[in-house]
Order: C-alpha cells, then structure tokens, then sequence
C-alpha cells in the first residue's frame, strides 16, 4: 500500500490519469456517433446530402431556415423524414408561391434527382417516415374491398366516398385522389400534409394502406359508368340538378301557357 501511495504522488501521475481520461472520453465519443449514424442511416450518400443542403439554402431555406429549424414562415423540418419532402417537391406544393391557408399543388419545380437530393438532406437531419418501396405500391397485390372499408372509415368523411375531395374550414381542402401517383398517396398516409392526419403503422398497416390504394386506383378507372358524376357528391348535387332543372322546366311551361292567347 505503501509503494502504491507513493506511485500515486508520482508527478506524471497526474498528467497519466488525464490522457486516460481524454482517451476513454475519445472512445465513448467515437462509439455512439458510430452507433447514431448507424440508426441515421438513410441509404443516400454524403455527395446527397451535401447537394441537397445547397439546394435547401438556395430554395427551402427562406422559410424553414438555414438549418431546416423553422420560423414564422415555415414549419421545422427536423424529423419530418424523406417521405414528406418527396411528397410535398414532388406534387409541386413546395416550394410554395405565396403564404396561404393551404399548400396548392402546380406543376414541379425540381427533376427526379434533385427530390431526392433534398429528402437525403432532410432525412438526414433526423429519423422520419421514408420513400415507400415499391412492394407496399404493388396494386396487384392489394384488396380493394378491404381498402374500401379502410378508406370509408379513415378518409371518406374530408376525401369524399368517392374520393373527388371536398371543402375543409378557414378555406382548406382535402384534394380529389385521383390523378395522384401510389407513392404520394402512401407518402401522405404517413407524413400527415396539411390538414390530413398520419396514419403510421399502428393505426393502418402497410398492407391496408396498399389495400387503400388499390381501391383508389380501381375507382379511378371505373369512370363514371352510371352517367354524369355531377362532382360525385352524391345526393346533394343530384337534389339541386333536379330542383334547379326542373324548376326552370316547370317556370318555362308556366311561361309558355300564359304567353297563348285566350
């Protein structure tokens, strides 16, 4: 004990303890960035990243800030994953053109790869629902009965029965489905645009979601075999056709039989 007391006042005992200290500090730094970047892990490449944090500064970055932090102009975008800045660049709402109650879709500011430069950048910034692969889009694969239970009980009361949209409060809207490519609709399941709820895979598995989609595509290509679909809003718009119709049919006969003379 004695000889051990004395090595502890050793003068390079102290100057030891402290690159010993420095060393296990290093180590445990190394392992868990090692173990974040692994749970980061996006499948993109660093090259990117890199161009999509230019063409967020050069495009994105007015509203949501340099850092994707947000402001009053733009929600963080923090955790909000690829899935939701393919879905919002690759409809064409983003970049938007003017602040207003709800993002408006229009044609696409962006090619292909640079989409996917800025979903590398913003997945890259934190974990979030990614792209869909492409066996979730797979409509051959899916029931289309069960999507339209699914749909009607989830969807059916902002997109409409017949999924052709319908008027929300304070001037928003839930857009008409059809027209709109698989992998935006299971993008919007999961990221929760604008007014629309997510519905992660708790609350509706990738196999209903498929299901939704495969419903929505077999209504689109039935068209509207039973005539006219008057906005397929169902008895509303037939009640007025009828009523302003025949009403004026009725105004006009009225007219016809005064205007005979006696």
């Amino acid at each position: 004990m004695k000889a051990l007391s004395q090595r502890r006042r050793h003068p390079l005992a102290a100057v030891a303890l402290l690159l010993m200290g420095l060393l296990i500090t290093g180590g445990l730094y190394v392992a868990a960035g090692s173990v974040n970047e692994a749970k980061a892990a996006t499948g993109y490449t660093a090259s990117d990243i890199e161009q999509g944090n230019k063409l967020f500064v050069a495009n994105c970055a007015t509203c949501h800030g340099l850092n994707a932090e947000g402001s009053v102009d733009g929600p963080s975008l923090i955790g909000v994953g690829a899935a939701a800045v393919d879905f919002q660049v690759g409809t064409g709402r983003m970049p938007m053109q003017m602040q207003g109650p709800q993002a408006q879709a229009k044609p696409v500011q962006f090619d292909d790869e640079q989409i996917s430069q800025l979903s590398a950048f913003v997945a890259s910034l934190g974990a979030g629902p990614s792209i869909p692969l492409e066996d979730v889009l797979d409509t051959s694969q899916g029931n289309s009965a069960e999507g339209g239970t699914v749909f009607r009980v989830n969807c059916a009361m902002c997109h409409n029965a017949a999924a052709a949209g319908g008027a929300l409060t304070r001037g928003k809207f839930a857009p008409a489905l059809a027209g709109v490519s698989e992998k935006h609709i299971y993008e919007a399941m999961v990221t929760g645009p604008q007014n629309m709820p997510v519905f992660n895979d708790s609350n509706i598995t990738p196999e209903e979601k498929r299901n939704v989609i495969t419903f929505l595509k077999e209504i689109e290509s039935q068209g509207s075999p039973g005539g006219a679909k008057l906005g397929s809003l169902g008895p509303v718009s037939e009640g007025l056709f009828i009523w302003t119709f025949g009403l004026g049919i009725i105004i006009a006969f009225t007219i016809w039989l005064t205007s005979r003379p006696s």
